[in-house]
């Protein structure tokens, strides 16, 4: 986009009922400056990201009062697993791992404003209709700037030989569809992940059939409340591998991952509950390394152990049929699907006790049944 683009205000917006809140009101600066350099002086650019229960919790209380500790605005859940695995014994090496953290891995930190008004910095800014405030923001310039890297992908099918998800293709679903404003916006105060949020979507919300006490498939029969849907309905998703980050000359921050695959496994389910109390889950590899941030601290991540590098995932790529699914023993006693020692590298062995699948486990081939 062009400079101009990203900062032009639609005359119309002055009509609506946000543009009849003076400029100054959120953004601060002096109205009554001629001089339009030294007016600017104290410009907030985006009055929500740090106070968002001022300029936006006057008319919307009830939202704001939870949205400050959503998952988009505290980004909480990388902050907790950064410190379990961070130094705890050495507090200044602990402080520069924190450091570290904020500088690299919380730019994707969301706002009101950043999903309403514009799209988010990490995308470099710049109004999504003019300044005009969007109910529903779209998927592309919002959503897709934060969770392109894997999710938008393979929910759109933009990874090669792989098709878009049956929801987003057939359906023609948005992000919203599923993830509503009332998890967006949900309180995740000692939430530990995405997935443990008791406003997350759920497939048996709409597939009402599949969870009622008499599915009529017999294998939703034989596998309910042991499989999670994506381990029969999921396509391979990318894994990222040994992550790095730095800052360069220019004093640029970047990253480097040492690889990325297209794999589908299956592992244990490291946390059963209530609402996920299946034995077996999709796992997904994050790019985490115990060296992931010896530019800038050596030993950083000294307890890194203490999690799984191979995590429980919900890829975004469904479809009804899959080569798992095809064919019972296309899943059932087909070792390489099931998440083994062989799989990782000596280092995270250890890390991935309780979600590596033991040759017991694996389900041994059986009669075929109809689907």
């Amino acid at each position: 986009m062009e400079l101009y683009e990203k900062i032009y205000v639609k005359p119309s917006f002055l009509e609506t009922e946000h543009g009849q809140i003076a400029c100054e009101e959120c953004h601060g600066g002096d109205p009554k400056d001629s001089n339009w350099q030294t007016a600017h002086n104290g410009i907030i650019k985006d009055p929500t990201l740090f106070d968002a229960d001022r300029v936006c919790g006057e008319c919307h209380e009830e939202i704001v009062s939870t949205a400050q500790n959503s998952l988009h605005y505290t980004l909480a859940p990388f902050g907790r697993v950064i410190k379990t695995r961070a130094n705890k014994k050495n507090k200044k090496v602990l402080e520069k791992v924190c450091n570290v953290k904020e500088k690299h891995c919380e730019k994707c930190h969301s706002s009101c404003g950043q999903c309403h008004v514009s799209r988010p910095t990490y995308a470099k800014g710049g109004f999504l209709n003019r300044h005009n405030f969007e109910k529903n923001p779209p998927m592309d310039t919002t959503c897709a700037s934060c969770h392109g890297g894997r999710v938008h992908g393979e929910y759109t099918g933009t990874n090669e030989d792989y098709n878009a998800d049956v929801h987003y293709d057939e359906e023609e679903m948005a992000c919203m569809d599923c993830h509503t404003a009332e998890e967006i916006h949900a309180d995740a105060t000692g939430v530990n992940t995405r997935l443990d949020l008791p406003q997350r979507p759920s497939c048996l919300k709409c597939h009402k059939e599949v969870a009622s006490a008499k599915p009529k498939t017999e294998s939703h029969k034989l596998h309910r409340d042991k499989v999670a849907c994506q381990v029969c309905h999921a396509q391979a998703y990318k894994n990222c591998f040994s992550c790095h980050v730095g800052t360069d000359k220019k004093g640029l921050v970047y990253f480097k991952n040492k690889k990325s695959k297209m794999l589908l496994k299956i592992g244990l389910n490291p946390n059963k509950t209530k609402s996920m109390p299946y034995n077996f889950v999709i796992v997904r590899h994050p790019p985490a390394d115990p060296g992931l941030f010896d530019f800038y601290v050596k030993n950083g991540l000294s307890d890194f152990d203490a999690l799984p590098t191979w995590k429980l995932s919900t890829p975004h790529n469904i479809q009804r049929k899959t080569p798992q699914n095809e064919k019972c023993n296309n899943c059932h006693g087909n070792n390489s699907l099931f998440l083994s020692k062989n799989d990782m590298e000596k280092w995270e062995i250890k890390a991935n006790a309780g979600v590596i699948v033991p040759k017991i486990k694996i389900p041994k081939p059986v009669q075929e049944v109809e689907q």
